[in-house]
């Protein structure tokens, strides 16, 4: 399926930026993320990289999670179990790579969005940086991304956005759940902070910081299997009516 997003990459000065956008509030359909999780394996594996920033363009939502539009257009487990692989290739990609991930949040994040800057080892977010997990209030649930979340907030927290599904909580309370490492008042603020930091760590000792981000992600190396047995869970349930005539409802509201 063509898509009118994109993916960008840069290299600057041993920072590696990763920059992804689409026009429905930077959702995900399964070419961005295919793209999203190549870029971000290529700067692991480039020696000029440092370390890694991911961000998406635009003043607004930093991530609406996954392609509605795609969504209703799967027919069968295989393809279902495809798209939601590709939510676990982003985040293998972000938890395998051996330079730190720094996320800059700059809006609202979704879904698949809140997976992205769960998966990240440092996420910086702006003050209107509100966080929903709404995929049980269109059918399925937050089962490719749970791992990362449940793992960055803590289990109180995950069950709380998963079954609150339609509510939103403010930046304030996902940096208090340790979502958030910073909230900054101002986009400017925000890429200040993330610069400050970017610039620090590609100054730092590559192998010290391949060396801490090992031991930081001790425990998670089932998720290469784990997250696929994932993505079938939600495959199966988008084909549901329950699920089409949900994800239909939010797509007119």
């Amino acid at each position: 399926m063509s898509t009118q997003g994109h993916v960008k990459t840069e290299i600057h000065n041993g920072i590696g930026t990763v920059s992804f956008y689409h026009p429905q509030s930077n959702s995900l359909p399964g070419e961005i993320l295919k793209k999203l999780a190549d870029a971000i394996t290529k700067m692991g594996e480039d020696d000029d990289v440092k370390v890694i920033v991911l961000k998406s363009e635009g003043a607004k939502a930093f991530c609406a999670g996954a392609s509605f539009d795609e969504l209703i257009s799967i027919k069968d487990l295989e393809t279902g179990k495809k798209f939601f692989s590709g939510f676990a290739n982003v985040i293998n990609a972000m938890r395998k790579a051996p330079k730190f991930v720094i996320a800059r949040v700059q809006g609202k994040a979704v879904g698949g969005g809140v997976g992205l800057a769960c998966a990240a080892d440092y996420t910086f977010a702006a003050e209107g940086a509100s966080v929903k997990l709404s995929e049980l209030a269109v059918g399925i649930g937050p089962f490719v991304v749970g791992p990362a979340v449940e793992r960055k907030i803590g289990t109180s927290a995950f069950n709380l956005l998963t079954i609150n599904a339609t509510a939103w909580q403010s930046s304030k309370w996902a940096r208090q759940k340790g979502l958030y490492a910073d909230v900054l008042m101002s986009v400017e603020e925000l890429d200040m902070a993330v610069n400050n930091l970017a610039e620090k760590l590609a100054a730092s000792n590559p192998e010290a910081m391949m060396m801490l981000k090992k031991i930081m992600w001790e425990g998670t190396e089932n998720w290469d299997s784990l997250l696929i047995d994932r993505a079938k869970m939600s495959g199966k349930l988008v084909l549901s009516d329950f699920t089409i005539n949900a994800i239909n409802k939010f797509k007119t509201s």
